[in-house]
């Protein structure tokens, strides 16, 4: 079958004009179907960049390198933002080789359909205007032939009936008149000839030269336009299966690093980072108190007893830190607009601890009773800043953190001896040829990196030494486990065994403080336990706090940390202690239930005679 449209479409002229348009709209819908999903692919790969940045690990968390998981996961963002720029270069290229393409052509085949239909309505014209002046010469040639004919009939009844000189007269102008219509009737026939014989031959030229050149090349195009669809279908898929490599690796790492986690080696490393080195405890032992049953049971010895007990069983570390959380932010507004998180308990200045102590033995009684409190609501047994040994640190802690130091240490010294070096061989060469340099003018930096040399060697001695101190401690402890346990299990307790003698035979983790602190000064230790032990006969006896004011909850509050006092929204509470810069104020509930809130939750009414009359929320 033949598929040439200049013979088999000679007639549709109109249908070909709406199929070429109808070609061309796919072209554009086409174009904008690709660029809409280059968009597609660009968001997807912003959104993929944004998800792997937000979740990176921060470069602040040592943690996240030490375990398996941790690198995995890490790993895996990598990977993830890695197929993110494979998505990237396919939008890119998919707007570069073809929407880009497709546009200018779309405007270049708009260009050329016009021209061609424009040739093709040009030849319709011509035609049609042939064959208009063909009809014209047609209809032109009967009225002649009719006019003749009716003159001719008009000459021929005049001669029948001629008799007079008159009628012979008459008869002649009417044959003459039939002549002329008979010569106009031939020249209208001569020009009908003509204008068929034009034209037929405008037709054969229209239709079988015109018509097949103008719908060939129209054909042509539209052969064009499908090809180029095939091309754009044909990269599109292209450059998407050039990334299929890239994120196909990528992949395939996603997957070794899952299979890199070893749950084991993960539960041993938590052994090596959060180890201490101490002993476990030993046994506790007996302590006799036998010796008040010997007394005469009276209401005295009975009052004795349970202020004994008492003291016995409220007995605290008077330095404990008690973390206090910032009281979460109330469900409806605060107040004045002040913002309730401004409230938490700031993290920082707090009087030295040194003063702290010197007020707290130096005061009386009741002076002494506050300096107590105020030590129990946050303050931290650390005296100045971490020593330089580490000696704060427990054991294998202690080991490890001068070991890294050490490493480090090494390290900085390679640097400095390879730039010592550098400094040196440019020396030389200034020597060797002053006109590159300057010789003098290397030694003021090479003089910084000898100095700078001896203090890390001078560091590194020195915690080497610390270290060395360290192992040797750590293993006398394990030859210790090893050869017979701990102390506290070999030694005999008798009932009327001293504090003192109990205190030496403790192991190390006995002598670690509520707090986390860590301290080997056996004396030390001993003299602030015996004075801590008077302060807290002190502090059981003690009678409550008078009131100051009350105070009245503007939102509710869960107490959940120790120390802390929950109550509902609208409870009226009694004010002991006035906030001191935390953000926490010290109240009582019926005489029985103490304990601090947040100052943003409650509203103070003080009384006249403490501090002047105040009103605060």
């Amino acid at each position: 079958m033949s598929c040439n449209w200049g013979t088999e479409l000679w007639d549709q002229f109109d249908n070909l004009e709406k199929y070429t348009s109808w070609g061309i709209d796919f072209l554009e819908r086409y174009t904008k179907f690709v660029k809409e999903r280059a968009e597609i692919e660009m968001s997807y790969a912003k959104q993929i960049r944004n998800l792997s940045k937000k979740y990176h690990p921060k470069r602040s968390r040592e943690d996240e390198s030490r375990y398996t998981w941790c690198l995995a996961f890490a790993a895996t963002l990598r990977q993830l933002n890695e197929v993110a720029v494979q998505k990237e270069e396919l939008a890119e290229n998919l707007n570069t080789q073809i929407v880009c393409e497709l546009t200018r052509y779309t405007q270049e085949l708009k260009t050329e359909r016009k021209t061609h239909f424009q040739d093709g309505r040009r030849a319709q014209q011509h035609i049609e205007s042939s064959w208009k002046q063909l009809e014209s010469s047609k209809r032109r040639f009967e009225r002649d032939c009719k006019e003749a004919e009716r003159a001719q009939h008009i000459s021929d009844r005049i001669d029948l009936d001629n008799k007079t000189d008159g009628e012979k007269r008459c008869s002649m102008k009417a044959r003459q008149t039939a002549q002329q219509k008979q010569q106009a009737a031939e020249e209208s026939r001569k020009d009908y000839v003509t204008s068929l014989n034009q034209f037929n031959q405008d037709q054969h030229q229209h239709y079988h030269t015109l018509v097949p050149v103008i719908y060939q090349r129209i054909q042509d195009m539209e052969e064009r336009r499908i090809e180029r669809v095939c091309e754009a279908m044909r990269s599109s898929a292209e450059a998407e299966r050039k990334i299929l490599p890239v994120v196909s690796r990528c992949l395939d790492a996603m997957m070794d690093a899952a299979e890199s986690i070893q749950p084991r080696m993960d539960t041993r490393q938590v052994v090596e980072v959060y180890k201490s080195g101490f002993d476990p405890p030993g046994n506790v032992e007996f302590e006799d108190y036998s010796a008040t049953m010997r007394r005469s049971i009276s209401e005295s010895s009975y009052l004795d007893n349970r202020t004994e007990g008492r003291r016995h069983s409220r007995k605290l570390w008077p330095f404990i830190r008690k973390n206090k959380p910032p009281p979460p932010p109330p469900t409806s507004p605060s107040p004045g607009g002040v913002d309730s998180t401004s409230q938490s308990p700031p993290p920082a200045s707090r009087e030295p601890i040194t003063q702290r102590l010197n007020d707290l033995m130096s005061s009386g009684s009741r002076t002494r009773k506050q300096c107590l409190r105020n030590l129990k609501r946050g303050l931290s047994l650390k005296l100045g800043s971490s020593p330089a040994d580490c000696s704060h640190l427990p054991p294998e802690q202690r080991r490890k953190k001068l070991q890294t130091r050490i490493n480090n240490i090494n390290q900085e010294i390679q640097r400095e001896r390879e730039q010592r070096n550098a400094l040196l061989k440019m020396r030389e060469v200034y020597e060797q040829s002053p006109q590159m340099g300057d010789a003098s003018s290397v030694e003021p930096r090479l003089e910084e990196v000898k100095q700078s040399l001896q203090r890390l060697e001078e560091e590194l001695r020195r915690n080497q030494t610390w270290l060395s101190e360290v192992d040797s401690r750590l293993s006398d402890h394990s030859t210790r486990r090893q050869s017979g346990g701990c102390g506290l299990n070999s030694q005999a307790t008798t009932p009327g065994s001293s504090s003192l003698k109990q205190l030496d035979n403790r192991s190390p983790a006995s002598r670690e403080s509520p707090d986390g602190s860590y301290t080997e000064d056996h004396n030390a230790e001993l003299h602030f336990k015996s004075r801590s032990s008077e302060f807290d006969e002190d502090f059981d006896d003690e009678e409550p706090l008078p009131s100051i004011g009350t105070c009245k909850s503007l939102y509710p509050f869960q107490g959940q940390n120790e120390g802390t006092l929950s109550m509902v929204e609208g409870e009226l509470l009694s004010v002991v202690e006035e906030d001191k810069g935390d953000g926490w104020t010290r109240v009582r509930r019926n005489l029985e239930e103490e304990g601090y809130v947040p100052t943003s939750y409650i509203k103070v009414f003080l009384d006249s005679s403490a501090k002047g009359a105040k009103t605060y929320i």
